[in-house]
């Protein structure tokens, strides 16, 4: 049975989504058990009112209410919630996966703080300088994982090359990718483009594959923004700022193509008869282009198992993050980050 911790106070919508998105999980899930961290006097009448709606009893059975009293809003500073707020649900959580209760931790709530809490509590492996945050979004064939998404602002050259190594172990042991094509994000795929810090990140991870551990993955080199969406990369490694900014603008341009076509195919009766007519076809591209999908941003590098779930995450797409953090821990994700990076510096 894999034990996973889930802050359910955390994040835009709270336990209203949380307690649902714990029991889907389950379901979904036969060897899964959750312990739900939160305040029990919020929690358990939602628990109760989703037992009348019929979840089954063996998936209520393997879930687990633990106290906290305290929440991390999106306000609270990384030091003043590692300080003040000892007995949130995020800390509280995190301690339970310290403390050997929990395998792994998932919350939705703030990045900067999961990111200090998780440091400050659990450590990175003694390989790790910082533990980046990576997540999938999609691409013309299925999935790009991209990291670093926020966690660390800057990044060195060195860091930026265990973030590649880290990128393509999780890419093969969560997202099931044999051998993954990890590039290096740029302003230009030309060896001359770029400022020095990726020039030398892009040697360091050159001499990894002369050194003979090309059989983890292939080192593509270079490439563009652009390139995250042809499905010609399966990851894409560059720092926090960077890569947060890219997701963010992503995320805008996604909203913003939808409520173009909301606009267009409403204009006018027309163009009305013509929306339900490509109604079937607009619904696969939106099914196949769901976020929710690809919720669960792996906090990589630590000696436990930590997923970020995006803060306005619903039912499904909590429920996702869990199953995230299930098979990072189910296939000893953090041993296969050491042994990789052991290797490295051998």
């Amino acid at each position: 049975m894999t034990v996973i911790a889930l802050d359910a106070m955390s994040g835009d919508l709270g336990a209203q989504e949380c307690v649902p998105a714990a029991l889907r999980a389950l379901a979904e899930d036969p060897a899964l058990r959750l312990l739900l961290v939160g305040d029990p006097a919020v929690l358990e009448p939602l628990l109760a009112a989703a037992a009348k709606a019929g979840p089954p009893a063996a998936a209520r059975a393997r879930l687990e209410v633990v106290p906290a009293s305290e929440v991390i809003t999106m306000d609270d500073s990384p030091r003043e919630a590692i300080r003040r707020k000892k007995d949130s649900s995020m800390r509280v959580a995190i301690d339970l996966v310290r403390e050997g209760r929990a395998e792994a931790a998932v919350s939705a709530g703030n990045t900067g703080a999961l990111t200090a809490i998780a440091h400050f509590v659990l450590k990175c492996l003694p390989q790790v300088e910082r533990a980046p945050i990576m997540s999938a979004v999609p691409n013309e064939r299925g999935s790009t994982h991209l990291l670093d998404l926020g966690a660390n602002v800057r990044a060195t050259a060195l860091q930026l090359e265990q973030f590649a190594i880290m990128g393509a172990i999780v890419a093969r042991d969560v997202h099931g990718i044999v051998r993954p094509r990890v590039g290096l994000l740029n302003i230009g795929v030309e060896e001359t483009k770029g400022h020095d810090l990726v020039q030398e990140a892009h040697a360091l991870l050159g001499a990894w594959h002369s050194a003979g551990h090309a059989r983890d993955f292939e080192y593509v080199g270079f490439v563009e923004g652009g390139d995250i969406f042809t499905g010609e990369v399966d990851v894409v490694v560059t720092d926090g700022f960077t890569g947060n900014v890219a997701l963010k603008t992503m995320e805008g341009v996604a909203r913003l193509i939808g409520k173009r076509l909301r606009q267009e195919f409403t204009a006018s009766l027309p163009a009305k008869v013509a929306g339900l007519a490509a109604r079937p076809v607009l619904a696969r591209v939106t099914a196949s282009l769901d976020p929710r999908a690809f919720n669960g941003a792996v906090m990589v590098g630590l000696t436990r198992v930590v997923v970020k779930s995006h803060g306005s995450a619903d039912r499904v797409a909590l429920a996702r993050a869990v199953a995230i953090a299930a098979t990072a821990a189910r296939r000893q994700l953090v041993q296969h980050v050491a042994t990789a990076l052991g290797e490295t510096h051998a």
